[in-house]
């Protein structure tokens, strides 16, 4: 997730979008004349006026190509030469909008010559405004010092020297350098690896880590990552440069260096959020309130004949960002404690009878639906790892697409269960196939697809698959 940093700063973009929206339809009621009398303006069949169909067409169709254009998307490190680029595209896709318009009002009377005055003076505001805030910022960050932020920088290779150079001579750009951390001797470094993170919790006001990732272990990722999540900064990573940019991860470019980040995919989008999260809590009461309710006295009886024990039993896994959580099951081993680098293996003696039954249909899964009420999982997602796990299986896996899949809320079920690929790990592709199946559920995201894999989940319960024992 991107987080916004500054104090004022971040109002600039609504502010723009209000002031274009402004001169586009001040504009319009200055030079068109769509032949409507004052009492039309009061009249109640508003599609019969034409100046309110043009506000609320121009508007909508502004809104939508800015936003599929990006012309809006304008940072600190955005190029001249794309912010030009970006100011031509939505005037040409305005211009067509507008003639679009009056093509389908044949009635109106408008001279070609207003029209096309219209539209230079709607470019010339536009524009005017819209670079003067860019080049504005600049200076505000070159001679006051303003709208900073604080970085560190970890890592000694070529991309992150190269990044220091450019935010050390670059003020315009508005980094400040907190501190360079990387495992080297060399003086010119702030502190080592290990030290950085002591760093990090003592100062408190960070907004950006740079991380050269292929020089970190998977678990300094891991850690580097959970501190971003906590304390709110964004965190980005620098790719060596001989290595191909991963399309799994967001690439912006500082200058000619390729920064990467977290995308927001549409899973983290604000509406879609509020949807699955609406559709998690509503599903996981049905199911403890329908199901729970009545089966877990049954296993407590069960489990408790058969074994001593707890009912349920809990294991810390990583979720979203790599937080950890505890995990909830019932429980299915005669040992309630979790041997670290070991998966239940067929014929496992571990396993209770009635815990056999449990792990063939799933059921002993059930109680993380109340993991999905307090917000550590979702219903459909990832599978969590455990954290024994996680280390070993970056080693396996491209750490760029072993991230994308912790960008998530992990999952009750998730399209690698349903596709068979769950339980024992016994090769590589066994891993690499589940990291594939989820990176394409994070990318592919729909409702529709939530339900089609709870759908076949349910039917897997009566069934069984093979590889849950």
């Amino acid at each position: 997730m991107e987080y916004k940093r500054g104090r004022y700063s971040w109002l600039l973009r609504p502010f723009l979008i209000i002031f274009d929206l402004v001169v586009i339809n001040g504009l319009a009621f200055y030079f068109f004349n769509f032949n409507q009398s004052k009492l039309d303006y009061f009249t109640i069949d508003l599609f019969n006026n034409k100046h309110v169909l043009y506000f609320i067409y121009v508007t909508i169709l502004w809104l939508a190509s800015s936003s599929f254009l990006k012309f809006y998307e304008v940072y600190r490190y955005t190029s001249p030469i794309n912010i030009f680029s970006v100011i031509i595209k939505q005037c040409l896709a305005f211009t067509i909008i507008v003639y679009a318009f009056m093509g389908v009002f044949r009635s109106i009377d408008v001279q070609s010559y207003t029209t096309l005055e219209y539209l230079l003076s709607c470019f010339v505001g536009i524009s005017t405004v819209k670079l003067v805030s860019f080049y504005g910022l600049k200076s505000f960050r070159t001679f006051l010092s303003g709208n900073v932020r604080r970085v560190v920088i970890i890592g000694k290779g070529e991309g992150a020297q190269e990044l220091t150079q450019l935010f050390t001579k670059r003020k315009a750009l508005g980094y400040s350098i907190k501190g360079i951390f990387a495992n080297s001797d060399n003086h010119e470094f702030t502190g080592n690896i290990e030290e950085s993170f002591k760093f990090l919790n003592e100062d408190e006001g960070i907004d950006e880590i740079y991380c050269a990732i292929d020089e970190l272990t998977e678990k300094q990722v891991n850690d580097y990552v959970k501190y971003a999540e906590i304390n709110h900064c964004n965190i980005k990573f620098i790719p060596t440069t001989n290595k191909l940019l991963t399309k799994r991860l967001k690439t912006d470019y500082y200058n000619y260096l390729p920064i990467l980040s977290m995308p927001e995919v549409a899973l983290n989008n604000d509406f879609n959020k509020f949807i699955k999260r609406l559709f998690d809590v509503i599903f996981a009461l049905l199911i403890l309130v329908l199901i729970l309710s009545w089966l877990t006295p049954i296993l407590f009886v069960l489990i408790k004949l058969e074994s001593k024990g707890p009912l349920f039993y809990k294991h810390k896994r990583n979720g979203i960002n790599y937080k950890e959580f505890y995990c909830y099951k019932f429980r299915s081993l005669k040992i309630n404690k979790e041997v670290e680098g070991t998966y239940i293996t067929k014929n496992d003696s571990r396993v209770t009878k009635i815990g056999k039954f449990l792990r063939h249909t799933s059921l002993d899964e059930f109680p993380q639906f109340y993991n999905v009420l307090k917000g550590d999982m979702s219903v459909v997602g990832p599978r969590p790892h455990m954290l024994s796990y996680t280390d070993d299986y970056s080693k396996k896996i491209d750490k760029y697409n072993f991230i994308f899949r912790h960008n998530v809320k992990p999952g009750v079920t998730g399209l690698a269960q349903i596709r068979g690929f769950r339980g024992e790990i016994k090769n590589d592709e066994d891993i690499i196939n589940r990291i594939k199946f989820d990176n394409y559920y994070i990318e592919n995201w729909s409702l529709v697809l939530d339900i089609k894999i709870i759908f076949k989940t349910m039917i897997n319960v009566f069934r069984g698959q093979k590889e849950a024992y």
